[in-house]
């Protein structure tokens, strides 16, 4: 599929050495995916990029944009998004979403790809959205309470990692300034001043920014 889109034969050696990189990314120990058309050598069939490799979000606007055209030719659907591998279908007929559904596995099949059951589900939106870290209401929007743990244990790390002297303030400011321009995307200001004010610096480190440097 992306040699239909990039025809030059030198960019598709390059291509070919990306994908060679992700042999060893997490995934490719997993249970192998078998498709309808597939033999036993499927299994041995690399899965995964390198994590951090920028490519993937070029690549799957190239692979997945069949996919867009489906959802809103075939299936008529308009209010659709896609960022990467994430996408969200809206209707406000629950039946037609669940026929949605089914038509968007058997398509993705047909590309070797196959959705996450846990998360694919059909909800009403009133109940919030999960969308790409966030859960999107109809009024505000609320950060995954599994994203404030792991960001609050890693502010935590750097913190101490900091005050031992094993990195420089800078670096435990770029931290900070890094999740506050994340999580300011929701309504957070709470979240914020919760998170944030167990840290003792010259100064009060509040939400909206980080305390002045020594």
């Amino acid at each position: 599929a992306l040699h239909t889109y990039i025809p030059e034969s030198d960019v598709q050696q390059l291509i070919a050495l990306i994908l060679a990189g992700g042999e060893g990314a997490p995934g490719n120990d997993a249970v192998p995916l078998f498709f309808a058309d597939d033999d036993l050598l499927a299994a041995c069939r690399p899965r995964g990029l390198p994590i951090g490799n920028l490519t993937s979000q070029f690549w799957s606007n190239c692979y997945l944009h069949g996919l867009d055209l489906f959802v809103q030719r075939q299936l008529g659907c308009r209010p659709y998004l896609r960022y990467v591998d994430d996408f969200a279908l809206f209707s406000a007929n629950k039946r037609e979403l669940w026929q949605w559904k089914s038509a968007l596995v058997a398509r993705l099949a047909a590309l070797r790809l196959r959705m996450h059951e846990a998360s694919a589900q059909v909800v009403p939106t009133a109940a919030g959205v999960p969308w790409l870290g966030f859960v999107v209401f109809p009024d505000h929007i609320k950060l995954k309470a599994r994203k404030v743990r792991h960001s609050t244990r890693r502010l935590q790390a750097q913190y101490a990692a900091w005050r031992a002297g094993v990195i420089s303030f800078a670096e435990f400011d770029a931290t900070v300034q890094g999740w506050i321009n994340h999580v300011r995307c929701a309504d957070s200001w709470g979240l914020r001043l919760h998170v944030l004010s167990q840290f003792e610096l010259r100064g009060r480190l509040h939400p909206g920014a980080v305390a002045p440097r020594r």
